[in-house]
């Protein structure tokens, strides 16, 4: 069985994502999604509301798990058995910092690849912290999140 380990913030979860776990599954038998905390970011919701968010997306697939991360992601991945490390790309400002991330991965546990995938053209501009500022300018955001990650925004601001 092959198994990756899709790894961020998800602060919150975009439809951006969900394309990429998506199309992950079609690569892979198992995809890990591991939650974790920026440390250059001011979180919005806590690790435990974005794991049940996203848990909430996939609770009937069993290609699917969603866990938070603590620590290094390549001992999570070693933890878990796991070789293939998937990063999404929305454009080419992303690969430099992606880039630099997988280097440091593959310097810190050698027998980790990093795969990447891009997400969907219609998806290219979508970032978490967009979303974010959408929602506090009370714009509709139907488009960019799941339905239930819309209400959970809207809900998180009162």
């Amino acid at each position: 069985m092959t198994k990756a380990i899709y790894a961020g913030s998800f602060d919150p979860i975009t439809n951006g994502h969900v394309d990429i776990i998506n199309r992950a599954k079609g690569i892979f038998d198992f995809v890990y999604v591991a939650v974790s905390h920026n440390l250059n970011k001011t979180a919005f919701f806590t690790i435990d509301e974005r794991i049940s968010l996203i848990n909430g997306i996939f609770k009937d697939d069993p290609k699917v798990e969603c866990n938070g991360l603590e620590g290094l992601l390549v001992d999570y991945a070693q933890k878990k058995g796991v070789s293939i490390l998937i990063r999404g790309l929305r454009a080419v400002s992303d690969f430099d910092v992606e880039f630099q991330m997988s280097l440091t991965n593959r310097e810190l546990a050698p027998k980790i690849d990093t795969v990447f995938l891009m997400t969907d053209s219609k998806y290219s501009y979508l970032s978490s912290s967009l979303v974010k500022e959408l929602v506090h300018l009370k714009a509709d955001i139907e488009d960019f999140v799941p339905s239930h990650v819309k209400d959970a925004l809207k809900e998180k601001l009162k």
